[in-house]
């Protein structure tokens, strides 16, 4: 197999008929690196990405710092510490791996000439990709040198199986002509993120959980959505979500009086009745420096308000991140980050991150090496998988599979008003933070009622295809978390359940979820390797 050629795409009309050996669905660390990473091996690689693969997503908007042990003797403890936090549903075999092939991409930036900083004593700060933008220009460039052929604005609506239920490619849309597209491929890989609900929260607009709808369409299953209650302090007025400089700061209430707690949730408690105010007063004055060297954009909303975070104090808000910052998605079931789904694998932030987190957040860094690694098995294994199949993976009878609003009907729904309500059931912080069984239950019989309202719906216009989509994505995702939160009887991780408080034994196990119009979910019995 050779790089991807252009001239084997044709256009007819307003609909673009394109062929590969791997369709990569999703332009941001995970998806390039996986595109990368099969083109490589000689595939004819495809990436579609729903913004401009470089610009969107969330490291794009503001990049991260990455899982790295620049020091072997501090693996164990670093390890221990992550299973800890994690209510210990993670691998030690997985964490392993990951830091591994995290550290050889990290090393190939260097080569690619990534502008990393360096410490006092002059080497290379390989856990901090604080220029995002610079990081997925890299990346995009990469990509490109390899010839990927990227269609940007493109997201994907659909995937297409073959006769035997294997995943054979997709159908999509480009937002800015209109144009419509079906692209053949051996094998699919989804890099579409997660799923922040359209919550304002910095880079997350395009992550609405396309990737999980689109796979449970085909059969696929979830792992770990319990543990997709993330929410990050950002100040009222804006929409970065980085919390480490709140380390560094004094909590007050709005009389200036100091909040001694400052965990997120007390936080969380106290912003049902009253505001919170922060002063990120307790940095000295190198602290201060690395701060505005490492993360500008953090400051640009204060500056443009007139305020300075280090003296005066500003008002703060906590932003949902539902799984972007949290640890569900997509069950893998080998190595190679393939699903129970044949020809279809799942990476980065679309995956589930149990496997190195448990059900702890995996926030920038974890979540950033996983991406890295992931995409990379990913790309490795789909080529293999498409060289195997050989020349008539693309000859193959295609088959659409009855996506939620894609079907023509008489019945129409308007997606803003549905958006808004999904919203209502997941950003509150009473009920998917403080989770009772009778916040759960409730919001999840009101969330069952609008997958209903929308399954068999369609939009007024083609042109609300697209939010059409993101919106049944998100009404899935929900249901999907609040199911599992239900299972979960107890409090673990992220999942704090008021009604069950404490850690219980017998529940450490992971969960899988899946089902559109009955959604199920059941305890992990055969762990990776399985197709349960």
């Amino acid at each position: 197999m050779s790089a991807y050629n252009s001239k084997l795409a044709s256009t007819i009309g307003s609909h673009s008929d394109l062929e590969a050996d791997v369709l990569v669905i999703g332009g941001g660390p995970a998806g390039t690196w996986a595109a990368w990473s099969a083109a490589t091996q000689g595939a004819k690689v495809i990436l579609a990405d729903k913004g401009y693969c470089g610009t969107s997503g969330a490291t794009a908007a503001a990049g991260t710092t990455v899982w790295y042990i620049s020091n072997p003797d501090n693996r164990e403890a670093e390890l221990s510490k992550r299973e800890t936090l994690g209510g210990f549903l993670s691998d030690r075999d997985w964490m392993n791996r990951v830091l591994d092939r995290a550290r050889l991409n990290l090393n190939r930036l260097v080569e690619w000439g990534y502008p990393f900083s360096r410490d006092d004593n002059g080497d290379l700060y390989l856990s901090s990709l604080h220029q995002g933008a610079e990081y997925m220009r890299l990346m995009r460039k990469q990509v490109k040198k390899v010839g990927v052929k990227i269609l940007d604005h493109s997201p994907a609506l659909e995937l297409l199986v073959d006769a035997d239920g294997a995943v054979a490619g997709a159908k999509g849309m480009n937002r800015q002509t209109g144009e419509h597209w079906t692209i053949r491929a051996a094998a699919v890989i989804l890099a579409t993120g997660g799923c922040a609900f359209l919550s304002k929260a910095l880079g997350c607009n395009v992550l609405t959980g396309d990737g999980y709808l689109m796979a449970a369409e085909v059969g696929a299953q979830l792992s770990g959505m319990e543990f997709s209650n993330a929410y990050a302090l950002t100040p009222a007025f804006a929409s970065v979500t980085k919390g480490a400089y709140y380390r560094y700061a004094t909590f007050t209430y709005e009389d200036g009086t100091v909040i001694e707690g400052k965990d997120r949730r007390d936080i969380a408690r106290i912003l049902l009745t009253q505001p919170v105010y922060a002063c990120i007063d307790k940095a000295n004055e190198e602290e201060k420096s690395w701060m505005r060297t490492i993360q500008h954009n953090f400051f640009l909303p204060f500056e443009r308000v007139g305020i300075d975070p280090f003296t005066q104090r500003f008002p703060i808000t906590l932003r949902f991140e539902g799984t972007v910052r949290g640890t569900g998605g997509l069950r893998i079931v080998d190595e190679t980050c393939a699903t129970s789904v044949p020809g279809l694998y799942a990476v980065g932030d679309a995956a589930t991150r149990e496997l190195i987190c448990g059900g702890a957040s995996g926030g920038g860094s974890p979540n950033a090496a996983w991406a890295s690694a992931s995409g990379d098995w990913a790309g490795e294994a789909a080529a293999l998988y498409a060289r195997q199949i050989g020349s008539q993976a693309n000859k193959r009878s295609l088959q659409r599979i009855d996506g939620a609003t894609l079907r023509p009907s008489n019945n129409i729904f308007e997606p803003t008003d549905i958006i808004r309500a999904v919203q209502a059931e997941v950003v509150p912080y009473d009920r998917n933070l403080f989770r009772t069984e009778q916040g759960l239950s409730e919001s999840l019989k009101r969330l069952h009622e609008l997958w209903n309202e929308i399954r068999n719906a369609s939009v007024k216009s083609d042109q609300q295809t697209i939010q059409a989509r993101e919106t049944a994505a998100m009404v899935a995702t929900a249901r999907w978390m609040y199911a599992t939160a239900l299972k979960r009887k107890e409090s673990r991780g992220m999942h704090k359940h008021e009604d069950y408080s404490q850690t219980d034994a017998k529940q450490k196990h992971r969960l899988l979820s899946g089902g559109l119009d009955s959604v199920w979910v059941k305890p992990e019995k055969k762990g990776i390797g399985s197709r349960e």
